[in-house]
C-alpha cells in the first residue's frame, strides 16, 4: 500500500527537510500557545508545578533485576514511565507559561533519562542477543518504550531548543547523541527486530506501528542528513506494509479495543506523520482498509467507557479523544470524530493527558481542544456489527442508543494476538451496564506472555462464558477454532451460529457442540443462547459458565436475576429439569481487575443433573 505506491524517488521529491518540518509551534512561536483556553493552560501548568524542584526517582540495577527475580513488571516499569510522563508535563507547562521556571527540572529530567543504561523495560529484554538479568549496553535493541523515549526527547529538543541551548549547548547535543546511538542508527542498520516484519511476518502486532511511528518522529525531528531521513521513511513504509498486509479487510483488531490505541491508532499516527512530513503527498487515507481500521473502535463501543473487551483488554478503555477525532476527520467519518468529541466532553482537560509519554498525541490534543469542544458528529451507537475475519458480532436493541440489551459473541481461534481461550464466548450488557462479562486481564507479569500464560485464570475458558465438559477446558493454538460459523442480521434479529467442538481437546469427548446466539428485537426483546451437543460417551460432567460482576439472585426454579447499583438488570432463564445452579465468588486481589470490577466477581454454573451423551438447551436473557 505504501512502498509500492511511493518509492524512494518519490520520497526524495516530497519529504520536507528538518528545517522545514514544523508540525507544532515551538515555545518561541507564541501565538497558538497564548490562544489556548485558560482552563487548559491552568491544567497543564498545575501539572508542571507539581514537579517543580523535583527529585527525579532513581533507577537502580537491582530494580531492573526485580523482573528476572520475581516476575513483577510493575515496580520498575512504573518508575521508568513516570519519569517520561513527568518530563512531558514539564515541557508542556513551560511551552504554555514561557517564564523559564520549569527549565531546571526539564534539564534534570533529560539528563536522568539520557543516563539510563536501557530505555526499555525489563520484560522486553528477551530481544537482546545475550540473556541476562541486566541489559546489555552493547546491544541496542529497539522496543516500545525505547522508541517512545527517543520520540519524547526529540519533541523536547524541537519545542525548547533555543532555551536549552542558552543553558548549555551540551543538552541538545546529548539528546542527538543518545537518540542516534540507541535508535536512529540501529533502525537503519538492522532488519532483525521481529516487529519490523522482515523476518517474522506472522508475529506482527501493535509493536510494528508503535515502534515505527516513534522512530519516524525521532528521524523527522532530529535527523539533519536528508538522505538518512529519506532512508528511514522508505524503511518505515516497507515495515508498515508488512503489518498492513496482515490486517483484516474489515479493520477488526483481534487484540481488542485497548490495543487498538497502539495498533490501529499507532498506524494512524504513522500515516499522519508521513502525510504531514510531505505536505499531504503521501496519503492513503482514502483506502477502504485504512478507513475500516479506524471504524473498528466505535464498532466495539458499548457505552460510557465500556467496550467489547475480548482478548487482553479491560472492559473500561480510555481511548484518546483526539486520536478518534483526528482519525475521523482524516477519513471523513463523523461517527468516529463524534466519539472523540464525546470522550473529550466527559473528561475535559484530562482528555489531553495521554498515557505513557506520547508527546505527539498530547500536543495534538492540546491544539485541537477548542475545535473538539464545538464538534457534534454522529452517534457512535451502531445497531449491528460483524467482523468476518475475527468472527465477532455485536448487536443492540436499537440504533443510536445504549438503552436495552447488547450482545457480543465470538468464534475465531485460540492463537490470536493476546489470546484468551474463549471460542464461543459472549458478553451481555443492559442499558449500557455490564451483566454477563469477559473478566478481562490482570496486571502483566512474566507469566503473561510466556509459557505459563494459560496458568492464569483470566486466560482460561473455565472463566469465560463457555461450556466445561469432563473437566476439560479449551486449549491454546491455531487448530483450536470455531467451525461452520454463520452470521445473520435483519431488522428484528441478529444471530451467529458456530460449532465449537474443535476448541476442546479429545479428552473432553465432544463430537459436536453447536452454539447459537440471537438478539431478538421485538416488543419484548431478549437474548437466546442455544446449545446442541453430541458427546462420545455419556457424562454428567457438563457445566455452562456465566461470569458476572453482580451477586446473582436465585429467584426461583429456572430463574436468576442480575442487578447493578442503578437498578439496571436482567433475568437469566434456564431449564431447571436439565441444570442445577451454583455460584462461586472470585475475590479479586489484582489492582487492574479491582479497578474494572470492584472486589469480586461471580461465576454462575449450570451443571447437568443427569448423565447424557447428547443435549439441547436454551438460555433466555431478558430485562
Amino acid at each position: 500500500m505504501l512502498s509500492d505506491r511511493y518509492d524512494a524517488e518519490i520520497v526524495k521529491e516530497v519529504l520536507l527537510s528538518r528545517e522545514n518540518y514544523k508540525p507544532f509551534p515551538t515555545s518561541e512561536d507564541r501565538s497558538e500557545w497564548c490562544e489556548l483556553p485558560q482552563n487548559l493552560k491552568c491544567f497543564w501548568i498545575n501539572k508542571g508545578e507539581s514537579r517543580l524542584n523535583y527529585s527525579w526517582p532513581t533507577i537502580t540495577a537491582t530494580q531492573y533485576m526485580d523482573f528476572s527475580r520475581t516476575g513483577n513488571r510493575v515496580r520498575y516499569d512504573t518508575v521508568l514511565l513516570d519519569r517520561r510522563q513527568d518530563l512531558a508535563s514539564l515541557v508542556i507547562a513551560e511551552c504554555i507559561e514561557n517564564h523559564g521556571r520549569f527549565m531546571d527540572d526539564i534539564v534534570n529530567g533529560i539528563w536522568c533519562i539520557c543516563e539510563e543504561t536501557f530505555w526499555g523495560i525489563p520484560g522486553h529484554g528477551y530481544m537482546m542477543r545475550r540473556q541476562d538479568p541486566l541489559p546489555d549496553v552493547s546491544d541496542r535493541i529497539i522496543e516500545l518504550f525505547a522508541a517512545e523515549t527517543a520520540a519524547l526527547l526529540a519533541w523536547t529538543c524541537y519545542l525548547l531548543k533555543n532555551k536549552l541551548d542558552t543553558m548549555s549547548r551540551m543538552i541538545c547535543e546529548r539528546i542527538h547523541f543518545e537518540v542516534k546511538t540507541r535508535i536512529l542508527d540501529p533502525y537503519l542498520q538492522r532488519t532483525d527486530f521481529w516487529w519490523m516484519g522482515f523476518n517474522q511476518e506472522n508475529m506482527l502486532n501493535n509493536w510494528n506501528p508503535w515502534c515505527n511511528s516513534n522512530c519516524l518522529m525521532a528521524f523527522l525531528l532530529l535527523e539533519d542528513d536528508q538522505q538518512r531521513r529519506e532512508a528511514a521513511v522508505v524503511k518505515a513504509m516497507h515495515s508498515l506494509d508488512k503489518y498492513i498486509q496482515r490486517l483484516d479487510p474489515d479493520g477488526g483488531c483481534e487484540e481488542g479495543p485497548k490495543y487498538w490505541i497502539y495498533a490501529g491508532g499507532m498506524l494512524f499516527d504513522s500515516l499522519e506523520l508521513l502525510y504531514g512530513a510531505t505536505n499531504g503527498k503521501l496519503d492513503v487515507f482514502q483506502e477502504p482498509l485504512i478507513q475500516n481500521v479506524g471504524r473498528y473502535i466505535y464498532k466495539a463501543y458499548i457505552d460510557g467507557s465500556f467496550y467489547a473487551n475480548f482478548a487482553d483488554c479491560s472492559p473500561k478503555v480510555n481511548v484518546p479523544a483526539d486520536l478518534m477525532y483526528r482519525y475521523g476527520l482524516r477519513i471523513e467519518d463523523a461517527r468516529l470524530s463524534g466519539l472523540g468529541a464525546i470522550e473529550l466532553k466527559k473528561k475535559r482537560e484530562k482528555s489531553t493527558f495521554v498515557q505513557f509519554s506520547i508527546m505527539y498525541r498530547q500536543l495534538s490534543a492540546i491544539f485541537h481542544y477548542s475545535e473538539m469542544e464545538q464538534y457534534i458528529g454522529e452517534s457512535p451507537y451502531l445497531r449491528d456489527t460483524w467482523f468476518a475475519e475475527m468472527q465477532v458480532m455485536a448487536a443492540r436493541e436499537q440504533e443510536g442508543s445504549s438503552d436495552g440489551l447488547y450482545l457480543a459473541a465470538k468464534g475465531g481461534h485460540n492463537d490470536e494476538s493476546h489470546n484468551h481461550n474463549d471460542i464461543g464466548h459472549f458478553i451481555v450488557y443492559c442499558d449500557g451496564s455490564p451483566m454477563i462479562i469477559d473478566p478481562g486481564v490482570g496486571t502483566y507479569t512474566s507469566k503473561t506472555f510466556f509459557s505459563e500464560r494459560y496458568s492464569l485464570w483470566t486466560m482460561q475458558s473455565a472463566y469465560h462464558n463457555l461450556p466445561l465438559v469432563n473437566e476439560a477446558q479449551q486449549l491454546a493454538g491455531r487448530p483450536y477454532e470455531a467451525d461452520r460459523v454463520h452470521y445473520h442480521q435483519e431488522a428484528t434479529m441478529a444471530s451467529i451460529t458456530m460449532n465449537i467442538a474443535k476448541a476442546y481437546p479429545e479428552a473432553a469427548g465432544i463430537t459436536s457442540w453447536k452454539r447459537a446466539f440471537k438478539l431478538i428485537r421485538d416488543s419484548n426483546p431478549y437474548i437466546e443462547i442455544h446449545d446442541q451437543f453430541q458427546l462420545t460417551h455419556t457424562s454428567d460432567d457438563i457445566t455452562l459458565v456465566f461470569m458476572t460482576p453482580h451477586s446473582p439472585q436465585i429467584e426461583g426454579i429456572g430463574s436468576i436475576a442480575l442487578q447493578d447499583v442503578n437498578n439496571h438488570g436482567l433475568t437469566i432463564r434456564y431449564n431447571e429439569e436439565l441444570f442445577a445452579v451454583s455460584v462461586d465468588t472470585i475475590i479479586l486481589d489484582d489492582e487492574v481487575m479491582r479497578e474494572a470490577w470492584g472486589s469480586q466477581l461471580y461465576r454462575i454454573m449450570l451443571s447437568a443433573k443427569t448423565a447424557v451423551n447428547h443435549g439441547d438447551s436454551i438460555i433466555k436473557i431478558s430485562k
